[in-house]
């Protein structure tokens, strides 16, 4: 079962990344902070516009020192093709992870078994490997890239400033509250 404050399931798989199909491992990205960012298919109709708006604020997560690992359970090759073919998506320049065996899947509880399809889900992984936040949203609901850069900022912020949490709606450089 995934938990808040708990280790992040490990893996190592196959990723479209930098126009190849390579190996990836989560401990690879230890000292970062880690986003791994589960969806359907590709080739779909909300998929797109999660990715492309990931794609588009790119910079601002890394700025932050975190990595964008998207993951779905089409294979690397699948990735490489949507890639090759979609404008859109061509604008990716983060880890596209293939889970076609599904262990990824079922190890961060996103895998709709009857349709081997991920439900749409976020991790925020600490620099130590360490789950922050996630959320799950049903696959016809799209998420928010500001939210989500908002979470990594303010579980950074908690991370630096121990005593301290964040409001809601607080962003960087607004009032915490001390403990």
């Amino acid at each position: 079962m995934i938990e808040i404050n708990f280790k992040a399931p490990s893996f190592t798989e196959e990723a479209y990344v930098d126009g190849e199909i390579k190996q990836i491992s989560l401990n690879g990205y230890q000292g970062k902070w880690v986003i791994l960012f589960f969806y359907p298919a590709d080739f779909t109709f909300v998929c797109p516009t999660e990715l492309s708006e990931l794609a588009r604020h790119y910079e601002e997560f890394k700025k932050e020192g975190a990595e964008i690992i998207s993951v779905s359970t089409d294979t690397a090759h699948s990735h490489k093709a949507w890639h090759n073919t979609s404008e859109i998506i061509k604008q990716i320049k983060f880890p596209m992870l293939a889970d076609p065996a599904q262990r990824v899947s079922r190890d961060y509880e996103t895998l709709i078994e009857d349709e081997g399809l991920s439900l749409r889900a976020t991790f925020l992984i600490d620099p130590d490997g360490v789950v922050k936040a996630f959320e799950f949203h049903n696959n016809d609901i799209g998420r928010s890239v500001h939210e989500l850069l908002r979470k990594l900022q303010a579980a950074k912020f908690t991370r630096e400033h121990k005593g301290e949490v964040c409001p809601m709606n607080w962003h960087p450089g607004e009032k915490s509250i001390k403990l």
